[in-house]
């Protein structure tokens, strides 16, 4: 299957963009709360652009791997990041057969992105380890959210079909939620980030990959 729904995402440069300044610190908090000893903080992120948040993270301590479809975003990051395991990539390829399993696999603000979910999901179910967890962040959607877009009228600008590239998927906590279930997941939690909750800019879930 093609990647061509979000192999053609643009990265300006190899900084961190303004959606990280609300994303990275939870994503942060997260991984800070699965308590790892050193020798599993190793993590492949499925989307990781210009490797701003995988360069991050390795300040942290974590051992990174990640590919992305754009080869602009990869360049960029094998540029700026070059001792970072970061490579051109699909979410529609045999990903744990390229690279094994991980104790956690992270994909922030991709999902929206993906044509075909389920194989997205069945992918990073089987990048994990048994017992491990998955991060996934993308735009909250609820009624008030809803509500609020088209009484202020940015529903338009919002759920734009004129974006290249751009979302194609729009998730709530209950359809994300039958995804990661119809996938295996168990222990699904979800986090709100950005603005007020009814408002949230995005939304994270956490789940585990049973033993």
């Amino acid at each position: 299957m093609s990647d061509v729904s979000i192999a053609g995402y643009e990265y300006q440069d190899e900084a961190l963009n303004s959606s990280h300044t609300v994303l990275l610190p939870k994503a942060k908090e997260i991984l800070k709360s699965f308590n790892l000893p050193d020798e599993k903080k190793r993590i492949f992120e499925v989307g990781c652009g210009n490797g701003s948040i995988a360069n991050e993270l390795t300040k942290l301590g974590w051992d990174v791997t990640g590919i992305d479809p754009s080869e602009q975003g990869i360049a960029q990051a094998q540029q700026a990041f070059p001792n970072l395991k970061l490579a051109y990539g699909s979410a529609y390829d045999d990903l744990p057969r390229q690279y094994g399993t991980f104790p956690v696999v992270q994909s922030l603000e991709v999902v929206e992105h993906v044509y075909d979910p389920r194989r997205y999901a069945r992918t990073i179910y089987d990048l994990l380890e048994p017992g491990g967890r998955v991060i996934l962040s993308t735009p909250y959607h609820g009624y008030w959210k809803n509500l609020a877009m088209a009484i202020t009228g940015k529903m338009d600008a919002h759920f734009t079909a004129l974006w290249d590239h751009g979302h194609i998927k729009f998730w709530s906590f209950n359809t994300l939620e039958q995804l990661l279930t119809e996938t295996g997941f168990t222990d699904i939690e979800f986090h709100r980030v950005g603005r007020i909750p009814p408002l949230a800019m995005s939304m994270f879930a956490v789940a585990r990959k049973p033993e």
